[in-house]
């Protein structure tokens, strides 16, 4: 089959597609014939060695895959050959087929095409367990979006509607402001144009925003600090914009406010019962059409470098996805 591998770290233009073997499914694990596969953040970090996880030589990006179970452990009773399934893989997506933990690989809804299936996980499931379980957002309260039109911060922005709060979209072009819109930010702010703070004060006044989503970091992460109301939440998502901030901690001590940490993937790897039901009522947004990822664009696997190259130029508007 072919894979798109990583020899070593280095930039997307490193990598290459070769012809390797499919791999066998042991003890709970099934394999996938994959159809469809996201490409997220954590993918250009890992292929430079920049990630919480280093796979072994030579290895495939790809954390969230769509396809069909081609084969299934001996153990492995709720999926068979022939299933159409999504699944959480950490890296290896990038190819035609991938080994699954058959406790992280999902039936996919009747109805449900692969490119949907392959765009909830990363970014729709991250969001939904940062204003859940993390900020435990309420309704009428106010949330701040940082990098809003990139795939997490896209999912915030419609979760965050959905939970009831009212949602402030920052980004820096119109062009992904309008699409904010689109996904039904109440208010935007382009943070190219104005300075952040400075737009924040005449949309909230002194009380401040109640939830900070921020996968950014870099210099607006001490701004969105600042704008905070009393007992608000800051959460920590990533760092799009390469330098991870240094925040002056007497901001949380005045302000009553905490700094939250989300690593879905420890999440979901140390709280599975609870992200199962995260991710039953993620579908269930989907299924009452409350959810619909909006795909920027799609690769075939001899183009991976281009779609990681997309993303690392923070040009992606919403998911970008191989298809193979």
């Amino acid at each position: 089959m072919k894979a798109v591998l990583c020899h070593q770290f280095g930039p997307p233009e490193s990598l290459t597609v070769d012809e390797i073997a499919w791999p066998e499914a042991g003890p709970g694990q099934v394999v996938i014939a994959v159809k469809a596969c996201g490409v997220n953040f954590p993918d250009t970090l890992i292929i430079e060695g920049k990630y919480q996880f280093k796979p072994a030589f030579p290895f495939s990006p790809g954390g969230e895959v769509a396809g069909v179970v081609r084969e299934v452990g001996a153990d492995v009773t709720h999926l068979k050959p022939g299933d159409n399934v999504f699944a959480l893989t950490g890296w290896g997506g990038f190819a035609e087929g991938v080994l699954a933990d058959a406790v992280k690989t999902f039936p996919m809804p009747s109805g449900m095409d692969y490119a949907t299936a392959a765009s909830l996980m990363y970014t729709y499931g991250t969001s939904y367990h940062a204003l859940k379980q993390r900020a435990q957002v309420r309704s009428g309260e106010t949330l701040l979006v940082l990098g809003a039109a990139g795939g997490v911060g896209l999912a915030a922005v419609t979760l965050g509607k959905l939970m009831g709060a009212r949602v402030i979209a920052a980004a820096s072009t119109e062009e992904k402001l309008a699409l904010c819109r689109e996904y039904g930010a109440d208010e935007t702010i382009n943070y190219t144009t104005q300075p952040l703070r400075d737009r924040l004060t005449e949309l909230v006044g002194k009380k401040g925003v109640d939830v900070v989503y921020d996968p950014v970091g870099g210099n607006l992460a001490e701004q969105a600090l600042r704008s905070m109301a009393w007992g608000g939440r800051y959460l920590v998502v990533g760092f799009a914009a390469g330098p991870i901030p240094s925040l002056p901690f007497n901001l949380p001590l005045l302000k009553g406010c905490s700094v939250v940490g989300v690593f879905w993937g420890a999440f979901a790897e140390r709280q599975p019962k609870e992200n199962k039901q995260n991710v039953q009522e993620l579908l269930q947004f989907w299924e009452q059409g409350q959810l619909v990822p909006h795909i920027h664009a799609t690769y075939p696997l001899e183009n991976a470098a281009d779609a990681l190259s997309e993303m690392v130029g923070r040009r992606v508007m919403g998911k970008v996805l191989m298809v193979i």
